[in-house]
Formats: C-alpha cells, structure tokens, sequence
C-alpha cells in the first residue's frame, strides 16, 4: 500500500518544544521516501476541512502529535474516514498512548508509524460526546478543571494541582444503574475507562483493554482522607479483585466492574471531564461503549 501522512502537531500539548521531533519525522520519512505534511491541530476540534484532502490526495495515515485531549479531537473528527490513527506523545499524560503501548521516545513511536502495523481499537460515548480512553466525574475532573486554567501546562503543574485539590477534596453523592441494578454512593470521584491508563503510567483498571468491548468502572467511595491515598495505590497496583457489587459496596473504599453501558444519576453536579478535559458537567451522565470504532497504529502483538 503505497501511503501519505498528515502529521497534526499540538503546539502547547506537554509543555514541550517539538523542534527535535520534526527535525527526526521530516528526515525519517523523506529517507523512506513516504509523503507527508505537518499541519497544526485546531484549538476548535473541528476537522471537517480534512476530510475533502483525505479523499482527494489518498491520505493513509493521521498522526497527532500531542496528548490525549489531541487525539480525542482528532479522531471524534475524522474516524468516519478511510484511514489509520497514529500517535508520538506529547502530552502531559499520554494514557491512550502508553495503554496502545507506544512510547514517548520519538524515535521509537516514529519507528511504530513507520512499520505501519495496525489494529482496531473502542471507544466510547459519554452522553453525546466522544471519549477515546478515560472519563470521570469528581475529584479528577476538578483536577482538570483547575490544570486546564493555568497558563503553563505539563506534569508538574498537573501533580501541583492533584495535590492542592487532594487537601479540598469531598466526596460526592450518586446513583449508579448497571444492567437494571443501582446503587447510591457517595464517591470522591467515579473513572470510566476504555484503557487501563490515568497517566504517566499510572494503572487505574487493570483489566482495561482497547478491544474488548467493555468499559471498566472504578468508584473511589467515601472514606477517611488519611485512607484515600493508600485505596487508591492498591487499586493503582491491581489489588483489588472483582467480588459481587452489593457485597463490595460495604466492604471496600475502591469499587471495580466492568460493563458495557452505564448511567451515572450526578445528584451534587459533581465536575466532568473526558479525556482530560474540562466539560461542562449534567445532571444524568450515561457512558456506552464504541466498539471496532477506529483502526491505530501500535506496536505488533506478537
């Protein structure tokens, strides 16, 4: 097959110069004689302009360059086009990328878009909107509420402030429906995920994988705040073996299921936010599942 890339760069995602990284592409890929193009991503998402040079100029391959909030956009946009997925990242996360298992060495994720090599991966919808990876509602949706205020961007700021929150931080109330069953809790913040990823390597759903269909749901209850950081390492290292939800919920600080639908009653408008980012929060929240929803480049399996 012979192919053609558009590369779409974020210029503030990670808080990170790309300079040395296209210097690398643009020799990389003219050595291998494969056209392409860099272009900037769009603050507004909307990539419909791309679709008509897809077509027109037999576009193979849409690598972005940028973190998780970068490839929701892009692919919300324009998975319903004949190409493949790719991505080097740069953001201040990069979950979606490290659950696919690229790197974030450039050369190395430049080396998996080179081979070429790809497989069809889920999404999935959080009422109308689309989410690549991981969603949430509570304590790290404000998270990215405050990150996404703050002029400079990048691990550190995010860890400031995860920490500052972390001391403010309350739990809020819910109902959870699940195959005709729910439950009330009151929760310090609710994760759906597609991946087994928060960030930076962090595991929250160990189960979690691209094309499996289901969603994984953690709920971190209500508990005494010298608890929550250490409910939230066993959960973070894989302890926490599914039981039956109605024996768990008094039993354990840290729930997990999976499930390919659920609706979330958001009785306190705890804050929202999909793939990292900031949105506005309702009232009823329901997460379905996207299955076979794009084809991504990613390292081989075998």
């Amino acid at each position: 097959m012979k192919r053609k890339i558009i590369f779409l760069a974020n210029p503030i995602s990670g808080g990170t110069k790309k300079d040395s990284a296209f210097k690398h592409i643009d020799a990389t890929f003219k050595k291998q004689q494969i056209p392409f193009e860099i272009l900037p991503t769009v603050a507004s998402g909307d990539y419909d302009f791309l679709k008509a040079k897809i077509r027109e100029e037999n576009i193979t391959d849409i690598v972005i360059i940028g973190g998780d909030a970068s490839v929701n956009q892009v692919v919300q946009s324009l998975r319903t086009e004949k190409v493949r997925f790719g991505i080097i990242p740069f953001g201040s996360g990069n979950g979606f990328a490290f659950a696919a298992g690229i790197p974030k060495n450039v050369s190395k994720a430049t080396k998996i878009i080179l081979e070429g090599k790809s497989s069809v991966v889920d999404a999935f919808k959080v009422n109308e909107e689309f989410s690549c990876m991981l969603s949430g509602i509570g304590f790290d949706a404000k998270v990215a509420h405050d990150f996404a205020a703050k002029s400079s961007r990048g691990l550190i700021t995010y860890t400031q402030q995860s920490i500052i929150n972390f001391f403010k931080a309350h739990p809020y109330q819910f109902e959870v429906s699940v195959d005709g069953f729910s439950l009330f809790t009151e929760a310090f913040f609710i994760s759906v995920a597609n991946a087994n990823q928060f960030g930076n390597n962090f595991t929250i759903a160990p189960k979690a994988s691209l094309n499996d269909g289901m969603l994984d749901v953690v709920i971190v209850q209500k508990m005494n705040k010298a608890k929550l950081p250490f409910a939230i390492l066993k959960q973070l290292r894989g302890n926490n073996k599914m039981q039956q939800l109605v024996e768990a919920m008094s039993k354990k600080n840290v729930l997990y299921f999976q499930t390919d639908t659920i609706t979330i009653n958001n009785i306190k408008q705890a804050p929202l936010h999909i793939d990292g980012e900031p949105k506005e929060t309702a009232a009823q929240i329901k997460f379905e599942i996207i299955k076979d929803c794009f084809d991504l480049l990613q390292p081989s399996k075998n």
